[in-house]
């Protein structure tokens, strides 16, 4: 039977990849993939947490490997695995436009899968398909593996992130993530316990409707209220300078407010000026305390000089200190720190708020959770953040592809890491496949119920 899988596989493999270009030349392949090794090592601010000999081990071994890829598909998949190294979540190989891949689409079925308990469960299907595949069902093995086998050794691999948690979110989300015709041998078990078998190939699915439909609006900003005493405001994205406009226009009714919900649980971030100007109307301070920033710097000759220093020769000698650093890919400048002073003149709404965060609180949206840190009437409720923020440098790759890495370094005011840990809730809730199911929302639940007692 694995046998009959693996050729099945294969076959389907050779067809899809088919339809994919050999566009780059063997130049090509080689100038990429030590273009990102290079800017890697000049720009990479956490290169001192890379294993150095096993990053260029690697890169040895992948002037072979990317020769003999077949298409520019295999090619960009190898220089993903290659950034996946760096254990970063601004630090990306994305593909060329013109290989497009799908994740939930298989023609008659569409499938939305996302990582609950710790399982790949599939939480939405096309509306025909809800009865065949109920929402809460586990899909329990994938290509003749089970799952966690599965992802370990075909997914986790591909993925930049900066946190367990957050790989094995993406992981789950991009289990089935592949070219059109591709095909999937699954195994799906129902929440009763039965288990099927589907044979998926990737097929644009015409079927509009899925079930269930979502409740979230898709908007820049949400607004409601609880109990006509709690309101709730959902920042979805700092991308979009919008959604300042649209805060302000809510003020007159949130000056009623006795409590505040922050929900910044879908915000992937953006520009962290952005919330930063919404922030300022959430507290009584004049001075905003954000991040600490800094970045490597590169002085050649120091690096040369550098050489020739042992540790020893650096004590009570700042010149040797600096070169040897410099030599380590080790020195850093560390930008110019003070506070943001906010002029504001409108009312500011000082109640007690609580800030809703988990793993897909990103970037921009951590930015706003450490200006809003040790203010005494927040707290923060939910999940670990996504861990990864910072200022990425951006080029192109042969053949129409893109890299970005990350270049700065983004710590609390006082020097505490965020970034590859997560900012941690003052209190801890997690969502479960019963509360999904149910549809409920615990963490939501607890903000309204500890922000009850502060209003009573």
């Amino acid at each position: 039977m694995k046998r009959s899988i693996t050729l099945l596989l294969f076959i389907s493999t050779l067809s899809t990849f088919g339809q994919i270009g050999n566009t780059l030349t063997t130049a090509d392949k080689i100038y990429g993939l030590s273009k990102f090794w290079q800017e890697v090592n000049y720009n990479f601010i956490y290169l001192d947490k890379v294993d150095r000999a096993k990053w260029d081990s690697t890169y040895t071994q992948l002037i072979t490997t990317v020769q003999k890829t077949e298409n520019d598909y295999q090619y960009y998949r190898e220089l993903q695995k290659f950034c996946a190294l760096l254990n970063d979540g601004h630090t990306n190989v994305y593909f060329p436009k013109s290989i497009k891949q799908m994740t939930d689409m298989f023609g008659d079925y569409r499938l939305f899968i996302q990582n609950i308990d710790n399982k790949a469960i599939i939480v939405r299907t096309n509306l025909s398909k809800k009865d065949e595949i109920p929402v809460g069902s586990e899909i329990i093995e994938v290509n003749g593996k089970p799952t966690e086998a599965y992802i370990r050794e075909n997914v986790a691999p591909y993925i930049s992130s900066s946190t367990d948690y957050v790989l094995k979110d993406e992981s789950v989300l991009r289990l089935l993530q592949g070219l059109e015709g591709e095909t999937f041998l699954v195994q799906i078990k129902k929440p009763k316990g039965e288990i099927i078998s589907l044979k998926l190939t990737h097929k644009k699915t015409e079927e509009k409707e899925v079930y269930p439909d979502l409740d979230r609006t898709g908007e820049l900003l949400d607004f409601k209220w609880y109990n006509n005493q709690i309101a709730y405001v959902a920042l979805n994205s700092f991308n979009d300078p919008k959604i300042d406009s649209l805060f302000i226009t809510k003020l007159t009714e949130l000056y009623n407010a006795k409590a505040l919900i922050i929900d910044l649980r879908n915000n992937g971030g953006g520009k962290t000026g952005i919330g930063r100007n919404i922030l300022k109307y959430l507290i009584a301070d004049s001075l905003l305390f954000g991040s600490r920033m800094s970045s490597r710097l590169h002085i050649p000759t120091f690096k040369a000089w550098g050489k020739f220093y042992a540790p020893k020769d650096t004590l009570n000698n700042e010149w040797a200190k600096k070169s040897l650093l410099s030599f380590q890919d080790k020195y850093y400048y560390h930008f110019d720190y003070e506070p943001d002073t906010i002029r504001l003149n409108a009312k500011r709404i000082i109640v007690p708020t609580a800030i809703l965060l988990g793993h897909q609180t990103a970037s921009a949206a951590e930015d706003f959770l450490v200006y809003a840190d040790k203010q005494k009437h927040m707290i923060k409720i939910g999940q670990n953040s996504y861990g990864s923020t910072g200022q990425p440098y951006m080029f192109d790759l042969p053949g129409g592809g893109s890299a970005r890495i990350c270049t700065k370094k983004d710590t609390y005011p006082d020097g505490r890491e965020f970034v590859g840990y997560g900012i941690k809730p003052d209190i801890e809730v997690k969502s479960t496949l019963k509360d999904y199911l149910q549809k409920k929302d615990p963490v939501l639940d607890k903000a309204l119920g500890y922000l009850k007692t502060k209003t009573e």
